[in-house]
């Protein structure tokens, strides 16, 4: 089984979550239609932008935690790096 650490924004210089799932697709599915009450669903954060994927979720879960304490200039740069343009990565896992 394999493990998603993810990113969604609400827009490229705006509010963004950092998160960790076994279905990415499915994840992201209930993040933009507002299926889990929380900081997504209150901020309108719908984009994915980011995702790296582990084998052992342990090690996601570290890499989430990681992530999380990154400065916003760290995260801006690992999401340019993986998506120059921002695009909704979304569209490639359905």
């Amino acid at each position: 089984m394999s493990y998603y650490v993810y990113i969604l924004a609400k827009a490229r210089n705006s509010t963004f979550y950092t998160g960790v799932t076994n279905n990415l697709a499915r994840r992201v599915y209930e993040h933009k239609n507002d299926l889990a009450d929380g900081f997504t669903k209150k901020y309108g954060i719908k984009t994915l932008v980011y995702y790296e994927v582990y084998e052992n979720i342990e090690e996601a879960i570290r890499r989430e935690k990681g992530i999380k304490r990154w400065k916003r200039a760290f995260k801006m740069d690992a999401i340019e790096r993986m998506n120059p343009e921002w695009k909704d990565l979304y569209e490639q896992l359905v």
